[in-house]
């Protein structure tokens, strides 16, 4: 199930965006020092006003379960071990017999739902805000840019029902979201994609996990190179999906995973892998409270999360 994406994997980093010289995108508008990009949108007072979302009480979560067999981009992998420190052989601990689970976890943090921080993907080794990669990464952990500068996400939330809008329970892979798609889904939907908003689209995709794995990781619907540009001029704080890496594959161009290079590392605009669309997409929720507060690892380039939708 993994061989289209080792192709991938085995390439990905070896050229440039095209686009990368049109302009300095080295330096953020929030100065020389910022480390969390479009998070800078969310003020206290748009806090407030997503807030006021919140009608029913209902809550969505949009992480999905991990386990050793989630499907996970090459070569990453996970497995988590039960153990019981210090009772073998015994009833218990002290004259209350107390006993206790532990657990391990052997992985990488790039498996299931995640949050690609701005770390994670640079042009020719320079990554948001014009780090280059010798200055600010190390073995044990990124000297910026690390996940644990990402503030909670606290924002209003807008889901754009792709499947819908193909009339289909699973968008076809290679299917690219630009400005016309986007602009006419929302339209369709009645909603307006504002500064500050987390936006994420539900394909149908995920649904295909455990049913046609080869399929699943072969390619994927998603966001192309204009709706990336569209949406990061928009402002908006974060770009997520239900699929495993948010831009459509095979890619429009020879250009690789450029529209994580749009997102991160020229805007700093977060994204939001496998996000469990589901529930949402059926209740025809399309705007919502979104809430997120990710491990805090420090120098993470990830983080495996559960946002939740409240409506």
């Amino acid at each position: 199930m993994r061989n289209a994406l080792v192709l991938c994997c085995s390439a990905a980093l070896l050229g440039a965006v095209g686009t990368a010289s049109a302009q300095d995108w080295t330096k953020s508008k929030w100065g020389p020092n910022d480390e969390i990009g479009a998070a800078n949108y969310m003020t206290p007072e748009l806090v407030v006003k997503a807030a006021g979302l919140v009608k029913t009480g209902k809550t969505y979560a949009l992480g999905i379960p991990v386990d050793s067999k989630t499907p996970a981009y090459p070569p990453r992998g996970f497995k988590i071990t039960v153990v019981q420190p210090g009772q073998a052989g015994i009833p218990g601990l002290g004259p209350n017999k107390a006993t206790y689970n532990d657990d391990i976890i052997e992985g990488w943090v790039g498996v299931g739902s995640q949050l690609d921080g701005l770390g994670h993907l640079g042009i020719e080794h320079v990554y948001y805000n014009g780090n280059k990669l010798l200055d600010f990464a190390d073995p044990t952990g990124l000297k910026k840019l690390g996940i644990e500068k990402v503030p909670p996400m606290v924002t209003r939330g807008v889901l754009l029902d792709m499947a819908a809008y193909y009339n289909t329970d699973v968008v076809k892979e290679g299917t690219a979201f630009n400005v016309k798609e986007i602009e006419e889904a929302a339209r369709k939907q009645g909603v307006e994609i504002r500064q500050g908003d987390v936006v994420i689209f539900h394909t149908g995709w995920l649904s295909l996990i455990g049913k046609d794995d080869k399929r699943y990781a072969s390619g994927e619907p998603g966001l192309g190179v204009e709706g990336a540009k569209y949406l990061t001029g928009k402002g908006v704080v974060a770009v997520g999906a239900d699929t495993w890496g948010v831009e459509v594959l095979p890619f429009e161009s020879k250009n690789l995973f450029e529209v994580h290079q749009i997102l991160l590392a020229m805007n700093g605009t977060y994204i939001l892998e496998n996000m469990d669309t589901a529930e949402l997409a059926r209740d025809k929720a399309y705007e919502f409270l979104f809430v997120l507060g990710q491990p805090r690892f420090k120098g993470g380039v990830q983080s495996m999360i559960n946002p939740v939708a409240i409506r």
